[in-house]
């Protein structure tokens, strides 16, 4: 009908709601938010890059939960003066011996019910590993994500995440654009043609920004020789604050990587090479 769909985020359209909300009123603060020239759509993405992104959404609350419930264990036995050292490698190490030891001294149905949240989260174990052999097969099969998965800091999780949630990359303008959208770049306050620089804006997707941020310190970790930009910038400011430079930098270089379909070059994109 000559009509070209697009999808707007609400919060982009609150701001143009006048007066009490019902259907005219959101209909006259859509029909002014589309025509706003600075507008930022939402793009379509593919059915199977949405399937990708449902994949990573699962998992991340399948973390959390089994998070939630060793502590609730971890809690659980200090009631008892059976304590368990923090991180997940030491409570399955732990795990056994402490159980043996707490069923000899509660009633059995306690203990019984011990053992049903481990197997809880054996069983969590299992449908996270499901759930990572399913985003790696869609990698594999993504030229995209192997592309920008050569760039340091960035493996499987984080390459098929990106591709996932950015969806046509032709949206960003440019690296910046990207990176401002993942809020990695610091958030301005100005007036009168004075302007400050504060914190990152932390806006857009904290799951990308948080794998990108991780990346950035594994790659500063296992950098045997970080380029001379990296140094410098280690010397002069702190950890965090060279990971988010990082993470930013990172950010871009995925924009030119995707947007140009070009292949990764240590020379060209030099970052901890």
């Amino acid at each position: 009908m000559g009509h070209q769909v697009r999808l707007i985020a609400a919060h982009k359209v609150k701001p143009f709601v006048i007066g009490n909300k019902n259907d005219m009123v959101d209909a006259q603060a859509i029909w002014t938010a589309v025509q706003q020239p600075q507008m930022r759509f939402v793009a379509v993405k593919s059915v199977e890059q949405q399937a990708a992104l449902s994949a990573h959404r699962m998992r991340e609350y399948l973390v959390k939960t089994r998070t939630g419930s060793i502590n609730a264990i971890r809690g659980f036995l200090a009631e008892f003066g059976i304590v368990i050292a923090r991180g997940r490698t030491a409570f399955k190490r732990e795990i056994a011996g402490c159980l043996e030891t707490l069923s000899q001294t509660v009633p059995k149905e306690f203990a019984d019910r011990m053992y049903e949240r481990i197997a809880y989260i054996h069983k969590l174990d299992d449908d996270i590993a499901g759930l990572e052999q399913h985003i790696t097969a869609y990698f594999k099969g993504c030229p995209q994500c192997q592309r920008i998965a050569k760039v340091p800091g960035i493996g499987v999780l984080s390459a098929t995440a990106i591709v996932a949630t950015v969806g046509d990359v032709s949206q960003f303008k440019s690296g910046r654009e990207l990176s401002a959208w993942l809020g990695l770049v610091p958030k301005q306050t100005g007036s009168g043609g004075k302007v400050k620089l504060h914190g990152i804006s932390k806006r857009g997707d904290t799951y990308v920004r948080t794998l990108l941020v991780h990346g950035a310190r594994s790659a500063i970790t296992h950098s045997k020789h970080p380029s001379e930009w990296l140094q410098q910038l280690l010397v002069r400011r702190p950890k965090n604050v060279v990971l988010l430079a990082l993470a930013n930098k990172t950010a871009r270089v995925v924009w030119a990587l995707l947007s140009k379909e070009a292949e990764y070059s240590e020379t060209q994109y030099s970052q901890v090479s």
